[in-house]
């Protein structure tokens, strides 16, 4: 049952948000409704959009969200080793060679592929390209339609992208300015992954999932990035993607409602 971890997810974006902002505001002396948004942990885009429709400053907004994921997905390995004692590389994955996947393996993954991104773009999935091919890949393994596993170099290709993208993210900015981001994230995403750490132990006592899985599914990482971590370090990876989907439908929503107030 993971319903004590959604209400605990609920209550952890709340702590965060008011924290983050409270951070933004008072010590690096934001504009309110950039320190607003840019508090918000999740839906990058979003908080962009939203952002600049009511007047912040979408470029700073766009940087420090930019700026969460890339130190989260830094700092996300060390801290679950420091906090829990885990070795995060004693849990990565057996290496699975292209050689291992049949030619009957290969159609199934290829046409996983293309249905699953077909269903991301149709159902406005939070990283379609990502969360749909999980999901007909989930259908079909639980279905026993197909046992085919994903090879580890298309893992490692998919990792390289993704933080090429969070990368490129900030192509065109000035390196001081980035610098000042950072330092100005880091304190942030600082404040998110000790509460996140706070929630995870407390919650470890419900639920019958590792405090590491726990940790992994609160953390402000983005959806796709902390989907792969979690598959890579043969973790909870549907408890993770439901809670990071989940994360982000209450992001945008809460966003929403508190700046129409506005």
């Amino acid at each position: 049952m993971w319903w004590p971890a959604l209400l605990a997810l609920a209550a952890y974006l709340a702590v965060a948000a008011v924290l983050c902002n409270v951070y933004l505001r008072r010590v690096i002396h934001l504009d309110r409704r950039t320190a607003f948004f840019s508090a918000m942990p999740g839906g990058l885009v979003d908080m962009v959009l939203l952002g600049a429709e009511k007047g912040g400053d979408e470029r700073t907004i766009a940087l420090m969200h930019s700026s969460r994921i890339f130190l989260v997905v830094l700092s996300l390995p060390p801290l679950m080793t420091l906090i829990t004692g885990a070795d995060p590389g004693a849990r990565v994955a057996t290496w699975r060679p292209l050689s291992d996947m049949g030619s009957a393996d290969v159609f199934w993954f290829i046409a996983t592929l293309g249905a699953g991104i077909g269903l991301g773009k149709l159902l406005r999935l939070p990283a379609p390209y990502l969360i749909g091919p999980m999901l007909v890949s989930a259908g079909l393994h639980w279905t026993g339609a197909s046992g085919f596993v994903v090879p580890s170099t298309v893992m490692a290709v998919a990792q390289v992208v993704l933080g090429t993208v969070v990368g490129c993210r900030f192509a065109g900015t000035a390196p001081k300015r980035i610098l000042h981001i950072l330092v100005t994230s880091a304190g942030a995403t600082a404040i998110l992954l000790l509460i996140a750490v706070i929630f995870a132990f407390a919650l470890q006592r419900v639920i019958d999932v590792p405090v590491e899985g726990i940790l992994l599914a609160f953390a402000p990482g983005g959806l796709a990035e902390m989907s792969l971590v979690a598959l890579a370090l043969n973790l909870e990876v549907a408890f993770v993607v439901v809670s990071h989907i989940s994360r982000i439908g209450m992001v945008i929503l809460a966003a929403g409602l508190l700046s129409s107030r506005d």
